[in-house]
């Protein structure tokens, strides 16, 4: 009499509890590697073409006098000299974003580290009032901004009672002014976030060994949050470098930044070429700060990851 063996059971595998299957993540991913990928590869084209002679598009013809221009000037007579008015322009921009990211962090650690010391209620009434303005367009909201520092407006007359000028609007300081306005919540946010972790009782056993304030927040505090404020200054300074209508609408084209610059040449200009050529070196410029922001987490051993 034979034995009968029965095959073994093909055992099932099974995700962790809670773990989705990557195939629902195949339609998204196609759309963004779509949406993103797509114009990003038609600007990189379109900067190695040609301007046609009349109208707009390009000329499929490949050149990189489109990269030189943005260096390079040739003049009437043929000869080349040193263009600095776009490298004045991306400092500019540098300039604007790097000040705008310094203000929102020193107004942010102290509004974040008091949201986060709040009851579990109050904190979320106060995050929900940081977000607040995430539910009206950027563009009412500089708008908004723009009759606050108008001449007529609030601070205008309020300051015409002791006979003090105000003229702010479209300087260099309304610009500036508008992005602290705009990217502020960016800033606050992802510190709470690192702040609602942090273990207060480690500050108070500090004061209690005889540290004084602000080593407690050198040596404790800024340490802890660090992760956010990492978070915060990318969130703030790579869309603050590209930002578009505060310089339009607050400076009044006396403050071009390099999104300006390439609107400006896709739209008036109708040099499409050119101003991809721009486009193109604003996205390597991110890219770079970002690797460095990066780098800069990892040595120092924080959990951030940008890219």
């Amino acid at each position: 009499m034979t034995a009968v063996t029965t095959p073994p059971k093909k055992q099932v595998q099974r995700g962790r509890p809670g773990q989705s299957s990557p195939k629902l993540a195949y339609l998204p991913i196609i759309f963004l590697a779509f949406a993103i990928g797509v114009p990003l590869l038609i600007i990189v084209v379109y900067s190695f073409l040609e301007k046609p002679s009349q109208g707009t598009g390009v000329k499929w013809v490949f050149t990189t006098e489109n990269y030189k221009a943005l260096f390079i000037q040739e003049k009437l007579d043929g000869t080349t000299a040193l263009d600095t008015r776009y490298i004045k322009v991306l400092w500019t921009s540098f300039y604007y974003s790097v000040l705008t990211t310094i203000v929102t962090l020193v107004l942010s650690i102290p509004v974040a580290m008091w949201i986060a010391t709040r009851d579990a209620r109050k904190r979320n009434l106060l995050v929900a009032l940081v977000t607040l303005p995430f539910w009206i367009s950027i563009l009412i909201r500089t708008y908004g901004m723009r009759q606050i520092v108008a001449d007529e407006g609030p601070i205008g007359k309020f300051l015409g009672i002791f006979n003090i000028e105000w003229s702010i609007l479209y300087s260099p300081p309304a610009t500036i002014l508008g992005l602290i306005y705009v990217f502020l919540p960016f800033m606050i946010l992802p510190i709470y976030a690192s702040a609602e972790r942090f273990d207060f009782r480690l500050a108070e056993a500090a004061y209690d060994l005889g540290a004084k304030r602000m080593t407690v927040v050198r040596r404790i505090i800024l340490p802890s949050i660090r992760p956010g404020v990492i978070s915060g200054i990318a969130l703030v300074f790579i869309p603050a470098l590209g930002s578009f209508l505060q310089s339009d609408m607050l400076g009044g084209g006396k403050t071009n930044m390099v999104a300006n610059v390439i609107a400006n040449n896709f739209g008036q200009a109708r040099n499409w070429p050119f101003g991809s050529a721009l486009a193109v070196l604003l996205i390597v410029l991110t890219l770079l700060f970002v690797l460095i922001m990066q780098g800069a987490a990892q040595r120092r051993g924080d959990k951030v990851e940008l890219v």
